[in-house]
């Protein structure tokens, strides 16, 4: 399992840059998964429906099955934030986990970045930053790549991808 993140500003385009990367990965055999960070309080759930009920009398973990899916949630209940690292053994093993958001960790990432969003490069930085894609030429340290090249993109954050152990170790040493 390899992992990469994407970083960028809020309104830099990370999710709708997945969106359109994923497809092109699967469409080369690759099996991705993706790893979330929310900066607020979020809920999957839907208050009324019986999962959610189950989570307000206090269950700590509900697992919900269907035959399309399932989802696992956990209730934190006060217990401190899960890492990174610790999120990522929760997932199944495929070939390539794209991380978005985790902008402070250590792992490499794809910078995505558009003037138009107004705030200043990521990069200069955070040494993690293996490289950027933008919507308008730069001169940068690292490699840039057009944001509209989805091809590119999707080349970029293979190359770049490192195995889960390897995350482990650099983890694990900050």
């Amino acid at each position: 399992m390899r992992i990469i993140g994407l970083a960028g500003w809020s309104g830099s385009g990370k999710t709708t840059l997945l969106v359109k990367v994923i497809p092109r990965l699967v469409a080369r055999g690759l099996t991705v998964s993706t790893l979330k960070h929310a900066h607020h309080d979020f809920d999957i759930d839907q208050p009324g429906k019986d999962s959610h009920s189950h989570r307000m009398a206090g269950a700590t973990e509900v697992l919900i099955g269907s035959a399309n899916r399932w989802a696992l949630m956990h209730e934190l209940r006060g217990d401190a934030e899960p890492t990174l690292g610790a999120l990522l053994e929760k997932l199944a093993p495929v070939d390539l986990v794209l991380v978005e958001g985790y902008k402070r960790e250590r792992h490499p990432k794809l910078e995505v970045y558009r003037a138009a969003v107004g705030k200043p490069l990521l990069y200069p930085q955070d040494s993690a930053i293996v490289a950027v894609a933008s919507d308008q030429p730069l001169q940068a340290t690292v490699p840039t790549v057009d944001l509209d090249d989805i091809n590119r993109v999707a080349d970029t954050l293979i190359r770049h991808a490192i195995p889960l152990a390897s995350l482990r170790a650099t983890l694990e040493q900050g």
